[in-house]
């Protein structure tokens, strides 16, 4: 399947990034333009679970879960298919990465579905997924360290001014995590492995050595913690607050908010857990967020952080950057950034005229 092209962008193009992450297969599908400003057309997730099985002893990826692998990837490329794709890149994580039979898995890929995957490495997720950021928050001039949570691996990044200052992965994700010691009530043993992990991994003395001004979190876990946040599950309270404008929120929690939900959900078992997100707290799948609020839990506490501002994207969105960085024509880092903090301050007027002319303003930045 013929699905990348090397032409620059010179008016409005679809892209599209594939993310073969631990848990799911995503696919952002975005129309931009030359300056490097995009909109999300088409989102596309498949609950894969192609780490599902995999541990430190058996570290292969399994007949089953590269059958649902080609199968998703196949309706990906059905889509492809149906639409005029500028250019796609198509990337794999943590269970690829660390599987040893990703050379068979890959060759199969190559030759049922078409695609060719660069396999990152920690330090390249970790990059993309700063830049990824960079696209949803204006923080391009402030010292950020990121934090994204996968099923597989945990990313973290400190950045400034677009340059990653330092870059490293941990095998700490909730889906192994979960694997490990979640199902089997082992919730003590999971805050020992994680500390222990984050201790020995030179983390900490990195972190302090380079500082950070504001932390962010970027993953689907810590975007279903802020949602149950936002919503009061924190506060006790039983069911979420459907009619909270989304307009009001901040995207961002204290620490001590994310224990009170880590605590919360240590106290439940699979069918709390189930009752909590048929609730609305939890929006996303549910079965690991245990081990994802207890690690974002010990991440907060190790790292010392005292509040988190939450990005709605990652790397898709990172991947989508990058590609623009070298097709555009007159790239700008900050443009998705800027766009997307006047359109949200101008939905705060109260009426049509004073929001266009906001977003007009924007469009001349």
């Amino acid at each position: 399947m013929a699905i990348e092209f090397s032409n620059p962008i010179s008016s409005s193009e679809l892209l599209a990034a594939v993310d073969m992450g631990t848990n799911s297969f995503k696919m952002l599908v975005v129309r931009a333009g030359p300056n490097g400003r995009f909109l999300a057309v088409n989102r596309f997730k498949k609950p894969v679970l192609l780490g599902r099985g995999m541990n430190a002893e058996e570290s292969t990826i399994s007949s089953e879960a590269q059958h649902r692998a080609i199968v998703a990837l196949r309706k990906f490329g059905q889509v492809l298919q149906r639409q005029r794709i500028h250019q796609t890149k198509i990337v794999a994580t943590s269970a690829v990465r660390e599987s040893s039979n990703k050379i068979e898995f890959l060759s199969r890929v190559r030759e049922e579905v078409g695609f060719e995957v660069d396999v990152l490495s920690g330090e390249e997720e970790a990059r993309l997924v700063y830049l990824g950021v960079l696209q949803f928050l204006p923080v391009y001039d402030r010292t950020v360290l990121t934090v994204d949570i996968g099923g597989g691996s945990t990313e973290f990044v400190i950045g400034k001014q677009g340059k990653v200052l330092f870059a490293t992965s941990l095998k700490l994700g909730h889906v192994t995590l979960t694997e490990a010691f979640v199902k089997n009530g082992e919730l003590l043993e999971l805050r020992n492995h994680i500390r222990s992990v984050l201790l020995e991994s030179g983390l900490i003395e990195k972190v302090r050595e380079v500082g950070f001004e504001i932390a962010v979190g970027s993953s689907g876990t810590v975007r279903s913690i802020e949602n149950a946040i936002f919503r009061g599950y924190s506060e006790g309270l039983t069911n979420a607050l459907v009619s909270l404008s989304e307009f009001r929120r901040d995207w961002r929690f204290r620490r001590e908010e994310l224990h009170a939900v880590a605590e919360r959900l240590c106290c439940l078992d699979g069918g709390g857990i189930l009752a909590a997100r048929k609730a609305g707290f939890f929006r996303r799948r549910s079965e690991f967020i245990t081990a994802g609020a207890v690690l974002l839990s010990e991440i907060f506490e190790t790292l010392d952080i005292a509040e988190m501002q939450v990005s709605c994207y990652a790397l898709g969105e990172g991947i989508i950057s990058e590609i623009l960085a070298t097709a555009c024509d007159d790239y700008d880092i900050n443009v998705n950034a800027r766009w997307r903090s006047v359109a949200h301050l101008s939905t705060r007027f109260n009426n049509e005229k004073k929001i266009k002319s906001a977003v007009r303003l924007c469009g001349h930045h």
